[in-house]
């Protein structure tokens, strides 16, 4: 999703979440909307627990039946919604339903120096807690993460871990641990007989940057040849590369993320190679994987998991602060088999 949907869509839920209750049409004309347009924020919304839709109106999650939300207000910032972290922001909706407590959303979409800003916003509308998942770089400095133990309220880090000896490794976090999600991918392909596993990544995330490390740490461990490293989606998906690893003993491909994989099917078939027959593909996130032609085996993060566990620690924490240790939480991916690795026919 593009940054303009994003800032569009922060735009809707705080007006939804100032107004309590509005009908669409209202809320169109309000916002100088386009109503089509303003039906698909709010549908996209809903999806992900934002935002209620009731008989052509868009109601405020902090609204239950006439009554206040009494339980503690928490700002989750997240790089962007629409994917991965959709799934991130419902694990933390679901726990925070029996505690009452009220999620404010705030979207920094990936730019590094928007964080600030958000976080700024959340704390001006007063929330208690927050969880923050910024926009770090592989080559971030302790001193460059450090602004986030320096907040006046409570904050758990999600999906992301600092560097180790600044003031930030002081704070709790929760994250999927991404290298032993590749581990289990290659070791997958391993015992399907490939040798010669590629990887495709992302390099402008954090993800893709442990991933590109488990991938490292992972062929090491297993005792495999490392394939090439190919970029993916910078600037678009390209299989000409992947097409040249076959030439090169390449079999099986690992794809940083869901999106670059059905992606590549269509390439790779124009090209006349087939999948799983001519290479395995495996995918990373496992968001719509499941959807591709044919389904892609794939790493899935427990990504609603993560979400929870973080809102869990940050009200134990709001509860009693002295008595809750700092938390360093990994949670482990699984790996879902479907029929591009080969391993279904076999």
């Amino acid at each position: 999703m593009s940054s303009t949907s994003d800032e569009r869509r922060t735009r809707v839920l705080h007006a939804v979440d100032q107004l309590g209750s509005v009908r669409v049409t209202e809320l169109a004309e309000q916002l100088r909307m386009p109503v089509i347009t303003l039906r698909r924020d709010v549908a996209a919304l809903a999806e992900v627990g934002l935002v209620h839709r009731v008989h052509g109106s868009v109601v405020s999650t902090s609204v239950q039946a006439g009554t206040a939300v009494l339980g503690p207000s928490v700002g989750l910032l997240v790089p962007g919604v629409g994917q991965y972290f959709d799934e991130v922001i419902a694990g933390a909706r679901q726990a925070a339903g029996p505690t009452s407590a009220q999620l404010v959303l705030g979207i920094s979409s990936y730019e590094a120096s928007a964080d600030r800003v958000q976080v700024d916003q959340l704390l001006r509308s007063g929330v208690e807690g927050l969880l923050l998942a910024p926009n770090w770089t592989a080559d971030a400095r302790p001193q460059d993460q450090d602004w986030v133990a320096r907040l006046p309220v409570p904050t758990v880090l999600v999906e992301r871990r600092p560097a180790p000896g600044g003031e930030a490794a002081g704070l709790d976090t929760v994250s999927s641990d991404h290298r032993h999600g590749v581990l289990l991918a290659l070791r997958h392909l391993s015992a399907l007989g490939h040798g010669r596993i590629a990887l495709m990544a992302r390099s402008d995330t954090w993800t893709a940057h442990e991933v590109r490390r488990g991938y490292a740490e992972g062929c090491e461990l297993l005792g495999l040849v490392p394939g090439p490293v190919l970029e993916s989606g910078i600037p678009v998906v390209d299989a000409a590369p992947v097409a040249e690893a076959l030439a090169d003993g390449v079999t099986a491909v690992l794809v940083h993320n869901d999106q670059d994989a059905l992606q590549l099917l269509p390439l790779l078939r124009a090209r006349g190679l087939r999948v799983p027959e001519d290479l395995a593909v495996v995918s990373y996130d496992d968001v719509f994987a499941a959807l591709g032609a044919p389904p892609l085996t794939a790493v899935a993060p427990p990504k609603r998991a993560v979400g929870a566990e973080a809102l869990g620690i940050l009200l134990r924490r709001l509860g009693s602060p002295a008595a809750t240790p700092v938390c360093h939480l990994q949670l482990l991916p699984e790996l879902t088999v479907r029929e591009s690795c080969g391993a279904a026919r076999r």
